[in-house]
């Protein structure tokens, strides 16, 4: 579909441009190359740095020039999932987006709203004649959603601008002053095998919600890691199983939607008969907050490789069921902040080994470094191999900070009342560009965009016109 007549015109038009160009994290070249290609074409200075960052300089309009600069900034990666049937390669192809409604969505796939819209209201703006603003430096980063991994990389030496707008927020009446930092551990079981004679069975749970795994790591959503493993453990009392492969979810960040696991019983009809008595007890508890729940087995008709033997079986059901995940601690200054929190994002079995992957979150330091010590003796005491990695800072409140006022007054013109002040448990990038910039400002704001690192993502295109509007009065507040 052609965006083009949507407004603003332009900033759709670049976000259908940009949807256009794989830009999963990790793969991020083609997306970087066509942010260089841009300031070639409008003459604009630009670099890029070997982790693919991009800034662009813009002189400020007349009258701005001696103005201070304002630093504009989102990350060029996206969640990519999608659905179990849908035929996209996410390394070659772009997205099939389409609207209903208000809404901009992508069909069978994320949308990538979460940073896209951020990049094509960056690009509007440098594009245009016609906005006042004063000189503006803007930040294109890669790989924000594997542990905001360009940020960290890039040489904050080549910014002068200490005010900063992130468009990395997804509720337009919010407004962000804070952030949690975050870390990611993975933990890796040797594994042993052995032949083990009896029936293969495969089981699946699916149909779960998922979603970012901060902003909603408390709405209660199953993670499907987890209940998998409890269903597995449940069955083992009745009818004893080796397990040949658990898996489920791919990304650190995203609660897992669904798990499979293969397993070898020599009782099939017993393991069979008491995963569906379960699964229907099941679904009744799990019935008002995860409604398309589906548990399914299939005896597949050959074996499917070696079992793995009892003691690592056994290990590997002991870590999902004990591990600690979801939300630790609520914070006791922001009223219905989550403090700090955990996700088992990745479960995945090879040959030799089974990998778990957590995300972990707080927005105090203390806290995380507490949370990956107590994480890391857990794992230590079940015998893994554990990495800590994806290390990155929480952005603290700045209680004189002339942009928030700026913003309010701006989005007081827009709406007609003043937007809610607040901490966000996610990571954005304003932590690691705070931590940096000595006496760097910093808001995040941004359109509403819902389900968020699901197939459901959708963004208000009404929300994009108003935010928009909002950033242009504050750059021209910006002399």
């Amino acid at each position: 579909m052609k965006l083009t007549e949507i407004q603003p015109r332009e900033v759709f038009r670049y976000f259908e441009e940009i949807s256009g160009i794989p830009r999963g994290s990790g793969n991020q070249e083609k997306i970087s190359d066509y942010c260089l290609e841009f300031a070639r074409e409008h003459g604009f200075k630009a670099e890029r740095d070997s982790a693919f960052n991009v800034i662009i300089y813009k002189d400020g309009t007349p009258g701005y020039e001696a103005a201070e600069p304002v630093i504009l900034q989102g990350h060029l990666d996206m969640v990519c999932q999608k659905e179990e049937d849908h035929p996209i390669d996410f390394e070659k192809d772009g997205l099939d987006l389409c609207r209903d409604g208000d809404y901009i969505k992508a069909r069978g796939t994320t949308l990538g709203g979460d940073n896209g819209i951020a990049v094509a209201m960056m690009l509007a703006i440098l594009a245009s004649n016609t906005i006042s603003h004063p000189p503006i430096e803007a930040v294109f980063t890669t790989d924000e959603e594997v542990g905001m991994l360009g940020a960290m990389a890039l040489d904050m030496s080549k910014l002068k601008g200490r005010k900063m707008i992130n468009m990395d927020s997804e509720e337009e009446d919010i407004l962000t002053v804070s952030c949690a930092g975050g870390s990611e551990i993975s933990m890796e079981i040797p594994l042993k095998r052995e032949e083990k004679s009896g029936v293969y069975i495969r089981i699946s749970v699916k149909g779960f919600k998922g979603g970012h795994s901060g902003v909603e790591i408390h709405k209660g959503r199953i993670n499907a890691n987890g209940l998998l493993a409890r269903i597995l453990q449940n069955a083992k009392s009745v009818a004893p199983f080796s397990l040949v492969s658990i898996d489920g979810g791919d990304k650190a960040n995203a609660i897992p939607r669904s798990g499979t696991a293969i397993l070898v019983t020599e009782d099939a009809a017993a393991f069979l008969q008491e995963v569906d008595r379960y699964g229907t007890i099941v679904k009744e508890e799990l019935s008002a907050r995860e409604p398309d729940f589906v548990l399914e087995t299939e005896i597949l008709p050959e074996p499917a490789g070696k079992a793995m033997v009892p003691e690592f079986s056994e290990r590997l059901l002991y870590l999902l069921l004990c591990a600690p995940n979801g939300v630790q601690e609520m914070s006791v200054e922001i009223p219905n902040l989550v403090e700090t929190s955990l996700n088992l994002g990745v479960l995945k079995t090879e040959a030799e080994q089974t990998t778990l992957c957590f995300a972990l979150r707080s927005n105090k330091q203390s806290a995380l470094t507490a949370l990956e010590q107590r994480l890391l003796t857990f794992a230590s005491c079940a015998e893994c191999k554990t990495k800590l990695y994806g290390q990155y800072p929480p952005w603290e409140f700045k209680s004189d900070s002339a942009l928030q006022t700026l913003y309010k007054e701006a989005y007081q013109k827009q709406f007609g009342k003043e937007p809610k002040v607040e901490a966000i448990h996610a990571g954005l990038e304003c932590g690691v560009f705070a931590a940096a910039l000595s006496g760097m400002d910093c808001i995040s704001i941004g359109p509403n965009l819902y389900d968020v690192h699901t197939t459901e993502e959708r963004m208000s295109i009404s929300s994009v016109e108003r935010i928009y509007g909002v950033v242009l009065d504050v750059l021209k507040s910006c002399q």
